[in-house]
């Protein structure tokens, strides 16, 4: 008889509780993975929507005379410089345009992701994310479907934009809620942290996408985008487990049989043990039973349990959503979402102007800025995966936030304020950068969310966690909004400008959170009355 391959019994080997949550992780993984390679793409084109048309190559003079032999018929005025610019973008004030684009999108995105958070904690969470993947899908891909209608009318993009930004709010209450149903606080930080580089995965191959087309038919890198989200939204529909109660599965726990037993308990595991015998229930069905049925107290006796057993699909007594001014009230949620909205603006700020910044200080040209402009979000990967592990072994979500907002700022200085630092000293920086911009915003966004959405004065209430988190990411999505808004504005005067904001930013940030860093390192006691974060 042939022995069992090694492949089949290291799979074997995992519990079925195990492999839903393996399975659930991957799959919210690749669900928010495509909602942000929807996003990237308006940041490669913008230097595809106003390029400097005086330097045009053999290819394109076709293109050139047939620009101008329009304009001689029509009367209209010629310029070698913006011929092959796109209308509207193609007047003095494109960079206040081009921001108006971002702006558009991102205060859309921070107003509406308040009312996400209440909204999806009354509905279920599959329905929920596959509506917001079908209907960012489809406004990605009408973005770009005004290439090929020629449409010149910056109201039209202006609305793509507002409409894709409110849907999209969909996305990261649910994802978090459906992770943290899953997933306990013991190596939160360090799960979230590895899984939380779906935000930089999704933006480089969102990057990767539109820069292979951006040259060519810029409305292709968002057709293609638009359709991998509509299709995941699908995925969604059809695979998505929001709890483990939906599959009568949970979280494994073990423990002993005390040996301080009363005689009740005695009795009690007895009369579990013969039922159990005279059911004959497959091993597989033994967690479907619920403790109550026999009248067991697993806190009396200590009985050893694998999983949480559970009786039907329904979820019965289901917690109460919490109101908004309630969660404000936790204790951290202020800080770190304020936190947070200074935080997001150096993201963002980066996230929308990285391509442009590196084409024209620089001198790339489109496609390479893209390509380029990806190692900002693989140092944001590194960052997050790191900030996750410390966060974890200090236990100081806040102390590992400030350190690394700390270091941010003179890295920022040093990549302004080198003029030629050559390719490898640009990649060296950009990962830098990116790990120490990124690594705090993923940790409050992922860990500390979680922890805050099932802090001990809810009392259990997991209904809490979608507001809390809609709450922190709506606050930071208008430092969001306002970043790449600032940086159209201050770019005309310099991009050195546009750095000292995000350093002043990053400075806002630390401040905010010094009153937790003081109290996690036990500088400062909180008064008898107040109430303590506790995030472990």
């Amino acid at each position: 008889m042939a022995s069992v391959p090694f492949g089949i019994r290291f799979l074997a080997s995992f519990t079925r509780d195990q492999c839903y949550r393996t399975f659930t992780l991957v799959l919210t993984f690749l669900l928010y993975t495509a909602y942000h390679l929807s996003r990237k793409p308006i940041s490669i084109v913008k230097s595809a929507l106003h390029m400097n048309c005086s330097q045009a190559n053999d290819i394109e003079l076709y293109s050139y005379k047939e620009h101008l032999i329009q304009a001689k018929l029509l009367g209209k005025p010629f310029s070698n410089d913006t011929w092959c610019s796109w209308e509207p973008f193609d007047k003095n004030n494109y960079k206040q345009l081009l921001g108006a684009l971002d702006y558009s999108f991102l205060c859309a995105y921070a107003v509406g992701m308040y009312a996400s958070g209440i909204i999806g904690e009354r509905l279920s969470i599959r329905w929920y994310l596959t509506f917001g993947m079908l209907s960012s899908g489809l406004f990605t891909a009408l973005f770009g479907m005004g290439y090929f209608y020629s449409i010149h009318n910056l109201k039209y993009y202006l609305f793509i934009q507002v409409a894709n930004g409110l849907v999209q709010t969909t996305g990261w209450p649910s994802v978090v809620t459906c992770v943290g149903n899953w997933f306990g606080k013991g190596r939160r930080g360090l799960i979230m942290g590895i899984w939380n580089s779906h935000t930089s995965v999704g933006n480089i191959l969102g990057s990767l996408i539109a820069a292979h087309w951006v040259s060519s038919c810029w409305g292709m890198s968002f057709v293609v985008p638009g359709i991998i989200v509509a299709a995941m939204g699908v995925v969604c529909f059809l695979f998505l487990i929001e709890h483990p109660q939906d599959v009568r599965c949970g979280l494994t726990r073990t423990r002993k049989i005390s040996k301080s037993l009363n005689e009740w308990d005695t009795f009690k595991h007895k009369l579990y043990q013969k039922r159990r015998s005279k059911t004959n229930l497959d091993p597989e069905e033994e967690c479907f039973l619920k403790e109550s049925d026999v009248g067991i107290s697993t806190k009396s006796s200590g009985l050893v349990t694998s999983h949480t057993v559970v009786v039907s699909n329904e979820r019965g007594n289901a917690p109460t959503a919490i109101s908004f001014l309630r969660a404000l009230k936790i204790p951290g949620v202020v800080e770190f979402s304020l936190c947070l909205l200074f935080a997001k603006l150096v993201s963002y700020t980066f996230l929308f102007w990285l391509p442009m910044y590196l084409a024209h200080k620089e001198h790339f040209d489109a496609k390479k800025a893209g390509d380029l402009s990806t190692l900002f979000d693989v140092g944001g990967i590194i960052g997050g995966i790191l900030a996750g592990v410390i966060s974890d072994w200090t236990r100081k979500r806040a102390t590992t936030c400030g350190t690394m907002l700390l270091m941010a700022a003179p890295t920022l200085y040093i990549f302004s304020a080198v003029n030629f630092m050559g390719l490898n000293g640009i990649i060296v920086m950009l990962i830098g950068c990116g790990a120490l911009v990124n690594g705090p915003y993923a940790l409050i966004t992922t860990a500390v969310s979680a922890d805050l959405g099932t802090h001990k004065s809810l009392a259990g209430n997991s209904k809490a966690l979608t507001t809390v988190t809609a709450i922190i990411d709506g606050t930071g999505s208008i430092g969001a909004a306002l970043g790449p808004l600032l940086a159209g504005l201050i770019s005309p005067s310099g991009w050195n400008n546009v750095f000292y904001m995000l350093m002043v930013a990053d400075a806002f940030a630390f401040l905010l959170l010094l009153r937790l860093i003081l109290k996690e390192l036990h500088i400062w006691r909180p008064k008898k009355n107040e109430i303590e974060l506790k995030e472990h």
